[in-house]
């Protein structure tokens, strides 16, 4: 069974063994640890939940718990398994079968005023089995004037898409966007201070900062404190009870200047992701916008739904030898039909143009990545999602899948948080 120590820290690499001859022990070990794990924190948390509460004077004018705020503790965990024909250029997931991002969950309460979150996180990666302590958080949940406080590890909530797990997913893999400028998905260790308008349309300010070292894993100049901020903004709301909608506007200023490869060593070849979960490139400044809109006949989003999102990103100050016009850009459309209550179907288009650096100067990149898919839905708790991939147009990208075709399973047990809209 895996320590508390094993899990604190990041990514630790659990069973080192060569990809190829031992991936069916690796994937074997990795569910087998996942197991355990779910089982040692099942008990855990049932224990916690069943001791008895401490005695409270008897007065009506006790303060009660906050509005939705659970009274005990609650263990989840989400069980992904895939198998992929060919990896995709930066992308998360390796070929042959493999465990997905697998997560393990306890919350709850912290007194009266404040709610928290662990999540622990198995996956194998390039033939090796990986645990990472992927949320460690506090939240205040009583504070006036719509406030709240998070600090701890959490994701950004950067983007339409980061904050939430990978395994909510509508595909396999995240836009390019994402495993691009923000490593797939971006956890980071900080402080959050968010703003909810108290008016009928939605309406949320929220900023952030961060160390930064999850985002940029080997910096030219580490910069002390704080290496990373963010400021966001989404608005949204109904136009009727068949149509919804939701605004977003993101800004990422980092601090580390990531680390540029010796030309000299490493040749003028294309660019090669090592997987390092950090983002492949990065700059000073990005910007993210994002937009949303969902379709269902009467508000019954169970039987039938049309989801669409349109998502885009630029990025610069790439590091001290670039000028203004050396920009990272990607864009990403998603549309997904629930055609059935237990069927969906769904297409993406990415597209992305970087500057790779090497020493003084940059390369021109450019990646363009579709992808199809068809997911069974049997009940929430579990799917079964067929997806085909295709990468064209590339240039100074290495390890580009024509095409990938990819199976997925995810299963959910227990208690898991609701996900956003």
């Amino acid at each position: 069974m895996l320590t508390p120590m094993a899990l604190a820290a990041p990514r630790r690499q659990l069973i080192d063994r060569p990809a190829r001859a031992r991936r069916p022990a690796v994937w074997v070990r990795g569910a087998v640890a996942f197991v355990a794990l779910a089982a040692s924190a099942s008990a855990w948390a049932q224990s916690v939940s069943n001791a008895p509460a401490p005695a409270s004077p008897a007065s009506s004018l006790a303060p009660s718990r906050a509005a939705g705020q659970s009274d005990t503790w609650s263990f989840g965990a989400v069980l992904d398994v895939t198998h992929t024909s060919r990896a995709l250029a930066l992308g998360g997931r390796d070929r042959g079968l493999q465990l997905g991002h697998s997560d393990l969950s306890l919350g709850g309460p912290i007194g009266r005023a404040l709610q928290a979150q662990l999540t622990a996180v198995l996956a194998t990666h390039e033939g090796k089995l990986e645990a990472e302590l992927e949320e460690a958080w506090v939240q205040t949940t009583r504070l006036p004037g719509g406030l709240s406080v998070r600090a701890g590890r959490f994701a950004s909530q950067i983007g339409y898409l980061n904050a939430q797990h990978p395994h909510a997913d509508d595909f396999i893999e995240r836009p390019l966007l994402y495993r691009a400028f923000l490593g797939g998905h971006w956890n980071d260790d900080g402080l959050r201070l968010n703003w909810t308008a108290p008016t009928d349309l939605y309406w949320m300010v929220g900023a952030e900062v961060f160390r930064g070292r999850q985002l940029v894993k080997e910096a030219a100049r580490a910069p002390g404190g704080l290496g990373a901020a963010t400021l966001v903004t989404k608005v949204g709301g109904d136009w009727s009870r068949a149509h919804s909608w939701q605004l977003g506007l993101s800004h990422l200023h980092n601090r580390r200047e990531a680390a540029v490869e010796d030309e000299h060593e490493h040749g003028e070849g294309a660019f090669e992701h090592d997987h390092a979960h950090g983002a492949a490139f990065s700059g000073k400044r990005t910007w993210l916008v994002d937009a949303t809109w969902k379709w269902a006949p009467n508000g019954n989003n169970r039987q039938q739904q049309l989801r669409t999102t349109v998502e885009m990103s630029r990025t610069s100050g790439l590091n001290r030898f670039a000028s203004s016009a050396d920009t990272h850009s990607a864009g990403a459309l998603s549309v997904v039909w629930r055609f059935h209550p237990h069927w969906e179907t769904g297409a993406r288009f990415d597209a992305l143009r970087v500057q790779i650096p090497h020493d003084d100067h940059f390369h021109r990149g450019r990646l363009n990545e579709h992808a199809l898919m068809l997911a069974y839905k049997p009940s929430h708790m579990q799917s079964l999602r067929l997806q085909l991939t295709q990468q064209r147009n590339a240039r100074g990208i290495d390890e580009v899948a024509r095409r990938s075709l990819a199976l997925q399973y995810v299963v959910a047990f227990g208690a898991h948080g609701a996900h956003s809209y």
